[in-house]
């Protein structure tokens, strides 16, 4: 693994989300490991006045729904297609197969038509507009690009929701923990690195059952989808709410005004759930808190409007 050499003023002066212009992105995500990326799936593409995004990208995962990390990328590949079909899209040259095992070191990449996509996309890039790489799932994909061909740091940041917030007791934090060697890669290289915090920042991203049906059921094809995709995965929906994890990582981009934001030190994973922390270390940007309401009502919005 290289290093990114820049100065530290210069990191966070490109993690400052612009407002003039549209975001060049590549959305990275673990698609059918829960409900949450479909919604930003469909977040990203109905937000094309300030999104110009470049293609997604499927991200291994390995629990109950898969049989191995493998298998969580293909299941994740197939629901991304079926998400683009539903929103009249083509999947051709825009969705694309990421890698099928958690990385081995920090300097073996792993390979994948993702991986190439990334680099592509990116080198074709400028600095000064550069690629947002964000990352929704574990992180295999992005660390494998910058290992691969390090010069793509000089053209990308990357915002990934990985890890929990700093003071969190612990960091047992699914994206993290589905390849903490990459983890380690993303905060370790010193890409400008946007952090979005799982615990303490987008669990607070809830919505419920009465809240869908009212907001998103019964209006179009696309919303009752996602009514109906929430509605499965909880028997019992009495007082019950469910984290919609995932589309905080669009909103910041929407909005970034709609967040609490902090420069800290980037933190060191000295184990799979715990943070270490050294004040010399490269600078980042993390994400403390997120205006739950004005996320989800421009979410709800856009979604109702869609064809």
């Amino acid at each position: 693994m290289r290093y990114y050499e820049c100065t530290d003023m210069e990191r966070i002066r490109r993690t400052e989300i612009p407002k003039d212009r549209k975001i060049k992105m590549i959305l990275d995500t673990d698609t059918y490991n829960e409900i949450d990326d479909q919604f930003a799936i469909f977040y990203a593409l109905a937000s094309e006045d300030r999104i110009d995004l470049k293609g997604i990208t499927a991200e291994l995962f390995f629990n109950a729904r898969s049989v191995s990390p493998a298998d969580g990328m293909e299941k994740s590949y197939q629901e991304i297609k079926k998400i683009l079909k539903l929103a009249g899209r083509e999947s051709d040259g825009f969705a694309f197969r990421g890698c099928t095992e958690p990385m081995q070191s920090k300097d073996q990449p792993g390979e994948s038509e993702a991986v190439d996509f990334i680099i592509r996309t990116a080198l074709a890039c400028m600095k000064e507009d550069p690629l947002f790489v964000v990352g929704i799932g574990s992180s295999t994909n992005i660390a494998s690009a910058i290992v691969k061909e390090p010069e793509i740091m000089d053209r990308i940041v990357v915002l990934w929701l990985g890890g929990n917030t700093h003071d969190w007791p612990d960091n047992e934090e699914f994206n993290l923990s589905q390849d903490p060697i990459a983890g380690s890669i993303v905060f370790d290289c010193g890409v400008p690195l946007i952090q979005l915090p799982a615990s303490g920042v987008t669990s607070f991203l809830l919505t419920s059952m009465p809240e869908l049906e009212a907001c998103l059921g019964g209006v179009n094809a696309i919303g009752d989808y996602l009514v109906e995709n929430v509605a499965a995965y909880e028997e019992d929906h009495f007082a019950w709410s469910k984290a919609i994890w995932d589309i905080g990582a669009i909103g910041v981009l929407i909005d970034p005004e709609w967040t609490v934001q902090k420069i800290c030190p980037s933190p060191v994973i000295a184990a799979p759930n715990r943070y270490a922390f050294d004040p010399r270390r490269h600078l980042i940007r993390s994400v403390c808190t997120m205006d739950r309401d004005k996320v989800f009502k421009d979410l709800f919005t856009k979604i109702r409007n869609m064809q």
